[in-house]
């Protein structure tokens, strides 16, 4: 049997050996033994008030209503613009509402585009007032009748030819520096002719008939691009100075004048007028040769 020897004096024991710690029970935590509500959801940031945008609303509605006023357009002039900019400033103003803006921007361009339409007729009508009557000539009918009591080179009676008071006659043509316009002839009660040309034409309302304008319309003027038949304009005034609405009731006229065709330098038109006019016919016809010239008188019979 082997002997062992003893361990020398100085020889320390051997540590036990460390066994692994357990590792410690997993147990829940406070937090995780309940389920946690879902995260507080905060709104989106409401859009703040857009004041530029609402002055610009303001001046351009301000600016729009002056521009449909002939005597106020200037006020106009210099709102809208103002209107406009700051309407678009108000666009570019982040966190802010933009429909102030947006709706200030086209009520400007709007506002614009009017003004220059009353702008347009406001000359239009100072020009008329000023020199629309020193454009129109009449000339002599084509069927001239002599009157025994007819007092020879009366030059008051010429000058005043075309006036309500002294219409001309029938087949009589009348000139602008556009249009030469010659009314050939007036059926005073074309109530048959209009019944038989369309079945959708309506009778004339109580107390009224419908009148037949024939008449040739050339243009003189010199517009490459031509100009329709339609800016030479046709009235009815009764004997008691009021004008007949021709648009009251609108009928197809036989042999009707196509006044949408444009016509070029030295061409003419020819066709029939329809207008609805108080019964018996006793007014006289105001036609103008033009958009901006004046009315010369006609008589229908």
């Amino acid at each position: 049997m082997t002997n062992v020897p003893p361990p020398a004096p100085d020889a320390q024991p051997a540590p036990a050996p460390e066994y692994a710690q357990p590792a410690p029970s997993a147990q829940p935590t406070p937090d995780a033994a309940y389920p946690q509500a879902p995260a507080e959801v905060t709104p989106a940031t409401k859009k703040q008030r857009n004041i530029p945008g609402l002055i610009a609303l303001i001046v351009s509605a301000v600016g729009f209503i002056f521009a449909c006023i002939p005597g106020a357009l200037i006020v106009g002039w210099v709102l809208l613009p103002i209107g406009f900019i700051l309407g678009i400033v108000s666009l570019f103003l982040k966190g802010k509402v933009k429909w102030q803006g947006v709706t200030a921007i086209i009520v400007s361009i709007v506002g614009t585009i009017i003004g220059i339409i009353v702008f347009t007729v406001v000359v239009a009508t100072a020009f008329n007032d000023a020199f629309g009557g020193s454009d129109v000539e009449v000339g002599s009918p084509t069927t001239v009748t002599e009157e025994a009591d007819a007092p020879a080179n009366d030059e008051s009676a010429a000058a005043e030819a075309g006036t309500r008071e002294n219409p001309i006659a029938l087949g009589t043509p009348f000139s602008s520096s556009d249009w030469k316009v010659v009314v050939n002839s007036v059926t005073l009660d074309a109530n048959a002719q209009i019944a038989a040309e369309n079945p959708y034409n309506e009778a004339p309302d109580a107390g009224s008939v419908f009148i037949l304008v024939n008449y040739t319309v050339t243009y003189i003027g010199t517009d490459p691009e031509g100009q329709m038949p339609a800016f030479v304009g046709l009235d009815y005034v009764t004997a008691d100075g009021v004008t007949i609405d021709p648009l009251e009731k609108l009928v197809l006229a036989p042999e009707a004048m196509n006044s949408t065709s444009p016509l070029y330098e030295g061409a003419s038109a020819t066709g029939n007028y329809a207008i609805q006019v108080p019964s018996p016919v006793d007014g006289v016809l105001a036609v103008r040769a033009g958009m901006i010239t004046d009315k010369v008188f006609v008589a229908v019979q």
